[in-house]
């Protein structure tokens, strides 16, 4: 019987998060090369080809999906495992970024999951919309983030898939006024996009009543009865009601929230933190699909 390798398959599972050797070098701090070399031991221990040419980008061959789905789970058990022997010595400050309406929905449970792990450990929180903390990703002012995924920005370990849906207030008809006023994020929110061009897709008017980066400034327009918006399927509150086709509101896109991490010298701390977070929010499973391998 062969024995898997963890290291291969966490540069395996890097690869098809990131869509890229490259990038997967850069994620496991490996060189290009060594990336390769890693691969091709991989597929001689399964015994199978993992890639496949498709014009200039290289894909998940079937066996290389099959194996993902094992790979993560591998992965994701060993870092667990690594975890619980460790979180109790772990000590020092590690600086965790996300929007607001996303700690308002995740945070207290990945908070007392890791404080109950991690006594020790500081967390320093900052609540921000994507971009800002993109930013500071990049200046290292931030150890780890938790963001709305969009491919334009880059790769993210996508750790939850949400659907954006529309709400109104139960209690007030605003929806059926023309044109539709609308409770949204600052011009480059996602989910301001995705709900503008829907709107304009199906010709239903539309006018941006109010605007803030705050959800919890949004959902008082919309219980207020004052304005429509769209929220993940998480956050809606009571008192809100879903509007669908039949209300003549078109379906929306997905959500993907991705996780990222600041890049340089390990971080046993934030890793630690990693670990809660995609515990706290991973209802992926098996069924996410590989992202393209860009050729190299």
């Amino acid at each position: 019987m062969h024995l898997l390798d963890i290291d291969q398959l966490r540069t395996f599972v890097a690869i098809s998060d990131t869509g890229s050797f490259t990038r997967a070098a850069e994620t496991v701090h490996k060189t290009q090369s060594a990336v390769s070399m890693q691969m091709k031991r991989l597929e001689d221990r399964v015994g199978k080809p993992l890639f496949e040419r498709d014009g200039r980008l290289s894909k998940l061959t079937d066996e290389g999906e099959r194996l993902l789905d094992y790979a993560r789970r591998i992965v994701r058990l060993n870092a667990e495992c690594m975890a619980s022997f460790e979180d109790n010595k772990l000590t020092g400050r590690v600086r965790l970024g996300l929007p607001d309406d996303y700690a308002d929905r995740y945070l207290p449970e990945i908070l007392a999951r890791f404080s109950r792990s991690n006594p020790k450990a500081e967390v320093t929180v900052v609540c921000e919309p994507t971009h800002n903390l993109i930013e500071r990703m990049q200046h290292g002012d931030l150890d780890l983030a938790i963001i709305t995924h969009m491919d334009r920005r880059g790769p993210s370990e996508i750790v939850r898939i949400e659907q954006l849906l529309w709400v109104t207030s139960a209690r007030h008809g605003v929806h059926e006024e023309s044109p539709t006023p609308l409770a949204m994020g600052r011009p480059n929110c996602d989910w301001r996009h995705s709900a503008t061009e829907a709107l304009e897709g199906a010709n239903r008017p539309y006018r941006i009543a109010y605007v803030s980066w705050h959800s919890t400034a949004v959902g008082a327009a919309v219980l207020a009865g004052l304005a429509v918006s769209v929220l993940p399927e998480s956050a809606v509150r009571p008192g809100m009601r879903i509007l669908g086709p039949s209300d003549g509101y078109p379906a929306l896109p997905s959500c993907k929230i991705g996780l990222i991490r600041a890049r340089g010298a390990e971080n046993p701390l934030a890793d630690a933190l990693g670990v809660h977070i995609k515990q706290s929010l991973d209802n992926l499973g098996a069924a996410r699909a590989p992202l393209p391998v860009a050729a190299e």
